[in-house]
């Protein structure tokens, strides 16, 4: 409520009904002794704020850290003026004295002594140097604060303390103020001011900037004792706007309602907690040396940081109910308002009186404010009264509340603790210059090792061509030598042969002779030969010349005999396609035919060719024989041929590609080694321009599933995401709509996630997301290979991080697949069931995922999974996986789960 400056009634009487205290009338007055006066000692001199926390601020005891509490006089409203015309206020209050003197009757009252006594002309300045200004420069040195408003409902608690002064600036409050010189008395750089603002509704700790946070559960630290609310919202201030702002949003969410008292009577305590974080470096301390008193050290300097809080607790107003007028749900209101303030005023009183038991869980409040009463924390309480004699009763409680709390003494302490991060970056900058440095040395003596290689490189290469040259001059010398001495063999050697010619003349001209007769024979048979060949070709080409002349008549038969052979071919190829496509219909219908009969031999039902779930079951199948024949399809291959039945993919009717993709799929199920055939022979490659290619559901089906098969074999995985299979499958998930079709989509994408080697490839093709866009189809069977996808991509990614190849957060959580995985981690259907509850262990296994996973609500799957799941080995993975991680078993502790 406003409190509106008036005439003052601190010092003034009306109709003479005040009596002076004196010595003279002290029979008639029980006023000349104080009430609830705390004893003490002679009075402390006056301390300034900073000085030792106990209760600085002239007018005080001196005792070190008692609650100051101070008393705050509202003025007259209009319908008190009206009401209470006739009478005199019942508070008599000076200021002078710090006393207020509270009028009983007309004849009795009785005084009382506070540490100040605030007028209701008093500025809402004034109100906050007196009230809270050393209780924030307490905070701003290191020590914990609280200030609080304690009063009847209607008597300007909510004025004094979280007025926010958007139109007049002199009505700021307490809060609004206190902020202010917080933030002008820390710095940006090195320190941080967060807030939170809460309100206590019906024994309930709600988050006023959070209204959907509105059961905060508090926690006590079991060594110290402190109490914090790790749910609440905090929020860093940087300026006073932003606080301004926050205070605005608190404010529209605090309950309040209308009663006879008051008009915006608040239904709920206010709590506004301030955190402030500094950083200081305590002093050098100069040591002395024990054995020379002239010698010392210098200790190093460390860095420190001090954590406060400031409390600022606007109370509801205590009321009573044929007074306010409450009834049905604001008389439950006021119910638990009264009960909380009572169960303050029992802790307060048993503080004050020194009990050995204080019963501080009576109430939420009281275990909020434990160390602000008894605690660490330097206190100040206003009490806001009213001055109508109606309220009588009222005023009264509300100054006997004061008094108790003025016996309340602190034990204030700082909090501050080493500084490891300051520590830590100092670290850092020396280790970078000592690197640095380092790097420089090092880049020096690199230079030096060069230059001294150049220089040895230099002398080799000196000393080489040093030797070259004399290697050249020698090898000349070696030649001119060699060169003689040929030439002196050469002159022998000619000597020598003309001394033999003249004895071997007359033989040598025989054998000449004979030689050449012989080569005259050969030539003459050769001129014969020559002759009769050229007789040969004459005669032929005028044959020739005949043959042609009566050929002419002919050509038109020959063409006509070419045209009916032409046509006769190209009836024979459409006759051999044909018999193809008849001979894989019938090992299809004959393979399905025997699939069918195992099947309902087992009592099961049958299942298409393009399961990719049955993948291997089916690899079984083909492999086994029937009485020692051969698999039906690999008969098929062999009748026809592998290269003719892919050549039909690429036929222009739909039916006869149907088929061949069909006989192509069954091929690639039956064994591996039909998959590198494939593959060798182009298939995969037809397969994929399929895809590309037609918009014909059937087709992409069936193309779908023939990749799906072909994915199985980890070379084939490898020429599938080369050749841009990822981006084909992604283009028909998102294209297809039937669930057959998706289902063989989501099959082959869920056997490339089990291989480690395509794990980036695949999410960056957009693999997964495609993958986790199929689950719009709702199908059972789309959702299980969805499952089956997941479960070998997190199981990939857990390997790949136990052995060190990758680091950072899932590529799945990435993806956003976390609140897809949660939500069926627990599904009706066991194979979608048993594939997400291994993906979830599989992802837990890496510990930077334990914080988005315990926010997605995946712990609560996690533990679920290590009780109930009907596989052993799944059920001991999660267990395990919660025990080894630190991030999960602090949660689990902290939620008190048992596991």
């Amino acid at each position: 409520m406003a409190m509106a400056s008036s005439s003052s009634r601190n010092g003034g009487t009306r109709g003479g009904s005040m009596r002076p205290v004196s010595g003279a009338n002290s029979s008639n007055l029980r006023s000349s002794s104080f009430k609830s006066r705390i004893p003490s000692s002679a009075p402390a001199p006056r301390r300034s704020s900073s000085a030792a926390l106990g209760g600085g601020g002239g007018g005080d005891n001196g005792v070190p850290g008692r609650v100051r509490v101070a008393v705050r006089l509202r003025p007259r409203n209009a319908d008190e003026c009206v009401a209470d015309a006739d009478f005199a206020d019942c508070v008599e209050l000076q200021p002078e004295l710090k006393r207020l003197k509270l009028r009983k009757n007309n004849w009795d009252t009785e005084t009382y002594e506070f540490d100040d006594v605030l007028t209701e002309s008093a500025s809402q300045k004034r109100v906050y140097q007196v009230v809270a200004k050393p209780v924030v420069e307490s905070v701003l040195e290191g020590y914990n604060g609280t200030v609080m408003a304690y009063g009847q409902t209607g008597t300007g608690k909510t004025f004094t303390l979280g007025r926010l002064g958007d139109e007049d600036t002199a009505a700021r409050g307490i809060m609004v103020r206190s902020m202010e010189d917080i933030i002008s008395g820390t710095s940006l750089d090195t320190d941080s001011i967060s807030v939170s603002y809460l309100q206590l509704y019906m024994e309930t700790i709600q988050d006023l900037l959070d209204p959907s946070n509105d059961n905060i559960a508090i926690v006590e630290d079991p060594k110290t004792g402190d109490v914090s609310l790790p749910g609440a919202t905090h929020v860093e201030i940087r300026n006073q706007q932003n606080f301004l702002e926050l205070l605005h949003l608190g404010e529209t969410h605090r309950v309040a309602a209308n009663t006879k008292l008051n008009t915006e009577s608040s239904r709920s305590h206010a709590i506004l907690m301030v955190h402030v974080k500094r950083s200081v470096v305590e002093h050098e301390d100069s040591v002395s040396n024990e054995t020379d008193n002239s010698s010392h050290f210098v200790r190093p300097s460390k860095p420190l940081v001090r954590r406060s809080k400031l409390v600022l607790v606007d109370l509801a107003g205590s009321e009573r109910v044929h007074k306010s007028g409450s009834e049905g749900h604001m008389l439950e209101e006021a119910k638990s308002i009264n009960l909380s303030l009572s169960a303050l005023g029992k802790c307060i009183n048993a503080i004050a009186e020194n009990s050995p038991h204080v019963p501080l869980r009576d109430s939420k409040l009281t275990r909020l404010l434990r160390d602000s009463f008894g605690g660490t924390a330097r206190t100040s309480l206003i009490v806001t009264i009213g001055p109508s004699p109606r309220h009588r009763g009222e005023t009264t409680s509300t100054i006997l509340f004061g008094q108790r709390a003025m016996k309340v003494e602190n034990m204030l302490k700082i909090k501050e603790e080493f500084d490891y991060k300051s520590l830590s970056k100092k670290l850092e900058v020396q280790l970078d210059k000592v690197i640095a440095e380092n790097e420089r040395q090092l880049k020096a003596f690199d230079d030096d090792v060069e230059r001294i290689n150049q220089q040895a490189q230099n002398r080799i290469s000196e000393v080489e061509k040093n030797f070259a040259e004399a290697l050249e001059k020698e090898k000349l010398k070696c030649q001119m030598e060699y060169m003689e001495s040929v030439k002196k063999l050469e002159e022998k050697l000619i000597s020598n042969q003309r001394e033999n010619g003249k004895r071997n003349g007359e033989v040598n001209g025989v054998v000449t002779a004979s030689e050449l007769a012989k080569l005259k024979e050969s030539l003459e048979e050769e001129i014969k030969l020559k002759k009769a060949a050229e007789e040969e070709v004459n005669k032929l080409k005028s044959q020739s010349t005949l043959k042609t002349r009566s050929g002419e008549g002919e050509d038109a038969g020959m063409s006509r005999l070419q045209k009916l052979l032409e046509d006769e071919a190209l009836q024979k190829k459409k006759l051999e396609e044909e018999v193809t496509i008849l001979r894989s219909q019938l090992v299809q219908l004959t393979f399905e035919a025997d699939q069918m009969r195992r099947c309902l031999d087992r009592g099961a039902p049958g299942n298409s060719y393009s399961d990719t779930d049955s993948l291997p079951s089916r690899h079984s199948q083909a492999r086994e024989s029937v009485n020692g024949q051969k698999a039906p399809f690999a008969t098929l291959c062999e009748q026809v041929g592998l290269q003719k039945i892919l050549q039909l993919l690429e036929s222009d009717d739909a039916n006869i590609r149907i088929h061949a993709v069909k006989v192509v799929a069954n091929l690639a199920a039956e064994a591996e080694a039909n998959q590198e055939k494939i593959v060798e022979a182009g298939g995969l490659a037809s397969l994929l321009m399929l895809l590309r290619s037609y918009e014909d559901e059937t087709v992409r089906r069936v193309a779908a599933g023939a990749i799906a098969n072909l994915a199985m074999n980890e070379v084939s995985q490898q020429l599938i995401v080369d050749q841009g299979g990822i981006s084909l499958l992604s283009l028909t998930a998102a294209d297809a709509e039937d669930p057959q079709t998706l289902r063989m989509v989501a099959g082959a994408i869920a056997n490339l996630c089990g291989n480690d080697k395509l794990q980036a490839r695949l999410w960056s093709d957009g693999g997964i997301k495609a993958l986790l866009g199929m689950v719009r189809c709702g199908h059972p069977d789309v959702l299980a290979q969805v499952a089956r996808g997941i479960a070998n991509f997190a199981k990939c990614e857990s390997r790949a991080t136990t052995q060190g190849v990758k680091s950072g957060r899932s590529l799945l959580i990435e993806d956003g697949a976390l609140p897809w995985i949660v939500q069926h981690a627990n599904d009706e259907a066991a194979p979608i069931r048993r594939h997400i509850e291994l993906a979830l262990c599989h992802l837990a296994q890496h510990e930077v995922n334990a914080k988005e996973m315990i926010s997605g609500g995946a712990l609560w799957e996690l533990v679920r999974i290590s009780k109930e799941c009907s596989r052993e080995d799944i059920r001991s993975l999660a267990h395990r996986t919660l025990s080894s991680s630190p991030v999960f078993r602090s949660e689990i502790r902290r939620l008190g789960i048992h596991f």
